[in-house]
């Protein structure tokens, strides 16, 4: 039974001077290139590790689960500690991490690494989301996202080529160059929060990181991840009754804004990532074109939808929630569809683009939404929360295409 707290006292807000748009994307958006880098050098991985192609895809799954649990754990930790302590525990993981995927020989410590990088580069990520501010700021966070996600694969295939496997594996390192000038506007921006919270909730942060994890599975082990997420489930909503200001607020958890918001992001990005590692598959089944002409169409698709994505978000405020919601609905149940059906090249390319301006867009513009009407001691925590949801898309995205499309 947990002892009752006191009324947390709130700081009164220092007058804000955020980073700028632009900073807040390079400390975010390298994580996408990361993430991605390894699609198209798999085989590459697998020879130099001595293992098969099927073993080195855990590169790429390792990586998405580590970005799903770490989010919401350098949230609290935003929540918790505040933005300093988060931006340099995240700096020294994703540091840690890439120096240790450059020199590893075998594939577990390979994955150590990756899985390092990928929590350091999901507390960049929150450190970012929590300056933003505006669904316009946001926006260049996610569009960066998106942009240099969407070139990730062909970057990755290019270094590789120059140098090795492991060069397009350090990329999201890049985020580490704007850590110096987001540290200097992070004393004076921290977000609201009590200065005596209470105890950081183990229990409830545990819980959250084994829920995520088991849904992760559930594409590769269902027999395995699907019992795993329903025996974590009931133990997961009976702490957070026992703990309502914990590591999952309560009062976040039952916010319709923020329910309706996280589920179809993860909707968007799951559909995203499924066409992402699907759509090459699909066009070289449906279409005569070359694998140049593919890549090069998918890249010039994805990084057109993801500009776009910024145009939304930057016109969410004129245009209104429901009207944005309406678009991004219409177009994120049309881009599916198409790619299921279409066998003509350029609406496969049109369906990919739509994908990432749906996935893109509605995580700059939801995520403002979901958060907005949370108390301010646990948005970072709701913060923390919505990109999970996001993430998981990411980390199951890429296996549902294996079992629907690329098997």
């Amino acid at each position: 039974m947990s002892a009752a707290v006191s009324a947390p006292r709130i700081t009164a807000p220092t007058p804000l001077r955020r980073p700028p748009a632009l900073c807040l994307a390079l400390l975010a958006a390298p994580i996408a290139t990361g993430a991605n880098a390894p699609v198209l050098i798999l085989p590459d991985i697998a020879r130099s590790l001595g293992v098969s192609t099927a073993h080195a895809t855990w590169v790429v799954t390792a990586f998405a689960w580590a970005m799903t649990v770490g989010t919401p754990v350098f949230a609290a930790l935003v929540r918790h500690r505040g933005l300093r302590t988060t931006l340099l525990a995240s700096a020294v993981a994703a540091l840690a991490g890439t120096a240790l995927v450059a020199v590893a020989p075998w594939l577990p410590l390979t994955l150590l690494g990756r899985a390092a990088q990928a929590a350091g580069g999901a507390g960049l990520i929150a450190v970012a989301m929590n300056l933003a501010g505006s669904a316009r700021r946001m926006g260049a966070i996610t569009a960066g996202f998106g942009i240099l996600g969407a070139a990730g694969p062909l970057l990755g295939s290019t270094l590789a080529g120059m140098v090795n496997w492991r060069a397009p594996l350090a990329l999201s390192a890049l985020a580490l160059l704007a850590v110096p000038a987001v540290w200097r506007h992070t004393a004076s921006t921290a977000p609201e929060r009590p200065t005596h919270a209470a105890p950081f909730d183990t229990v409830g942060a545990g819980l959250v990181a084994a829920l995520a994890s088991a849904l992760v599975l559930i594409p590769m082990a269902p027999f395995v991840g699907a019992p795993a997420a329903a025996a974590v489930a009931l133990p997961l909503a009976l702490h957070v009754r026992r703990r309502p200001d914990g590591f999952a607020p309560a009062a976040v958890l039952r916010s319709r804004a923020f329910v309706s918001s996280a589920l179809l992001a993860f909707s968007f990005s799951t559909s995203y990532f499924i066409l992402l590692f699907a759509l090459p598959e699909l066009a070289q089944r449906r279409t005569n074109w070359s694998t140049e002409s593919i890549g090069t169409g998918q890249l010039a698709a994805l990084l057109t939808g993801s500009a776009l994505s910024w145009l939304l978000a930057a016109a969410a405020a004129r245009l209104g929630h429901r009207r944005v919601l309406t678009v991004l609905i219409a177009l994120g149940t049309a881009a599916p569809l198409t790619a299921a059906f279409a066998s003509w090249g350029p609406a496969l390319l049109l369906a990919a683009a739509a994908a990432v301006f749906v996935a893109t867009g509605s995580n700059a513009v939801l995520s403002v939404h979901a958060t907005q009407h949370a108390p301010a001691a646990q948005r970072p925590a709701a913060i923390g929360l919505f990109v999970l949801c996001y993430q998981l898309g990411g980390a199951l995205g890429p296996a549902l295409a294996t079992l629907l499309v690329l098997t």
